[in-house]
Parts: C-alpha cells; structure tokens; sequence
C-alpha cells in the first residue's frame, strides 16, 4: 500500500507526518552507526541543548555544531545523536569526533590580590579567600597560576583551564616582579650577594634584575622568573631580612594597571596569546 493512501485527512497534520519521518531517518535499521533515542533530556524540563554543550567546549560554533551532529559526529554517553534540538546534562559523556568535551566555559582572570588573602584551593568555603572575591567569574572553580602567600599582595592569574594552568606553572620563562619593603636598609654588600646567587635548599637561585626604589634602602624592586613557594622571602631572610611589605606588580607581561585592590578582571585575547607564548 503506498504512503500517499494512508495520508490522513487533515493537511497540516499530513505535513507534519512527512517532518516526522525525515527526522526519525537516523533511527533506521540500516543505519550504520546506533543511534540514541529521544529521551526525557530531550524535553524542555532540564539540560543544555547538545549544539550549545559543543560550542561552550571551544570546538566550534553552534551553527556548525548543529551540522556536526546531523553528520553523526557526536556521540553522547556512547550513542550516536543526529537529533537537532537534543538536550543534555552536565553529567553526560559527551563525545565530538572521538574526543570527550567539556561544556564549561574557559575563563582566565587577572586579580590584584589584597594582603592576608590566601590563594589556596582548599579553602574556598573561608572569606579571606581570593574564591571568594572571584566566586562569579567563572561557573567552574578557578586555581591559580603558582603560588603566593596570604600576607603578599599583587597580580594573581587564575583559570579553569587546566592546560593552560599546567603549562604556566612548569614554565620557567614567566616574568615576575615584586616590590619588598625591608624591616631594615639593604646594605650593598647583600644586594652584590642576590646578584651573584643565593643557595636555596642545594640550588642556587639566581633573579634577573634587583634595584633600589628612588632613594630608598629599605625598599627594593626584584625581577625573578621562579615560582617556587615563598621564594622571594626566602632570598631575604637567607640574609637576615624581614619583609614587612611584598607586592607582585608585574605578572608576564600584565600589570596592575586599573586594576585596584581586591579586584579582578578577564584577559584579553591578545594578553592570553602572549602569556602563552611565554610558557
């Protein structure tokens, strides 16, 4: 019997039929690839639209993303989906070409950091916690780039994007320079000492330009490219110094340029090809 005497007496509704059927196309039996059906994250309750989850990813944008799902690119929790408008969840394995995605937008943010503010992942429930003045700069939790401690103020980078956060901190070409406040003036004798090395736990530990500020004894500018712990501290009082002030001015190439204290800001797209570059 042909398709066209089982056309239903309504027009529209016959219309209708003919969409439906080039729809449910994907689910024939001579499909080669199995083919998720529709299910309840395909309803309007809940869940993220499959096109917005791959473009969230990076991968492209949801124009195309919905031509990459009608080819049979993408495959969620194991099952190919061609359907346009397919919904779903966070917590869905969500494949395109092969290669799990992630929806979670990338975010990258640039902080002056106040002093007796900690930097540590772990606490992100307390209030003097960099978490809590960046909480709504991202929808996935932020971890910084290095390390500093809670009485040091200044640029801090932090990310979600965990290449990039293990790129910079294997990175030893990463420009930092910081201002220190001594408890007491810096003789010439100690500063001859910073420029020639000072020896760390066995390593030597050598900075890339250490001046006075103004005509200051007590107040000194040091460039140095490592980010090991406390590091900057540890220079100091390896001679006897206290550091009653510590503030990263310069992180990279980025600066506190309006940027006041405590709060922070996205980088630009140029600003996060440099700091690349330099990784």
């Amino acid at each position: 019997m042909s398709t066209s005497k089982k056309t239903p007496s309504n027009p529209n509704k016959g219309k209708r039929v003919g969409k439906s059927v080039k729809e449910q196309i994907p689910s024939a039996p001579k499909s080669k690839r199995p083919v998720a059906a529709k299910s309840k994250l395909s309803n309007d309750k809940g869940g993220i639209r499959l096109n917005k989850y791959i473009s969230n990813s990076g991968v492209c944008t949801r124009r195309d993303a919905d031509l990459y799902i009608s080819s049979g690119n993408v495959w969620v929790n194991g099952k190919v989906v061609t359907e346009m408008g397919y919904k779903v969840e966070l917590t869905d394995e969500v494949k395109f070409d092969g290669q799990l995605i992630n929806p979670v937008k990338k975010s990258y943010i640039l902080l002056n950091k106040p002093k007796g503010f900690t930097i540590s992942a772990s606490t992100t429930n307390e209030k003097k916690s960099v978490h809590a003045i960046t909480q709504n700069a991202a929808k996935s939790p932020l971890k910084p780039v290095g390390k500093m401690e809670r009485n040091t103020s200044g640029l801090v980078l932090l990310s979600n994007d965990d290449t990039f956060l293990g790129a910079m901190n294997s990175s030893g070409r990463l420009r930092q320079i910081y201002h220190v406040e001594l408890n007491k003036n810096f003789s010439r004798i100690d500063f001859d000492k910073i420029i020639e090395g000072i020896r760390i736990d066995n390593n030597v530990v050598k900075v890339h330009d250490l001046q006075y500020i103004e005509d200051s004894k007590r107040e000194l500018g040091i460039q140095i490219n490592s980010q090991k712990n406390r590091i900057v501290t540890r220079i100091f009082e390896k001679l006897g110094y206290t550091i009653e002030k510590l503030d990263r001015v310069v992180f990279g190439e980025l600066t506190k340029k309006d940027l006041p204290r405590g709060r922070w800001r996205d980088l630009t797209k140029q600003e996060l090809i440099n700091i690349n570059m330099m990784s």
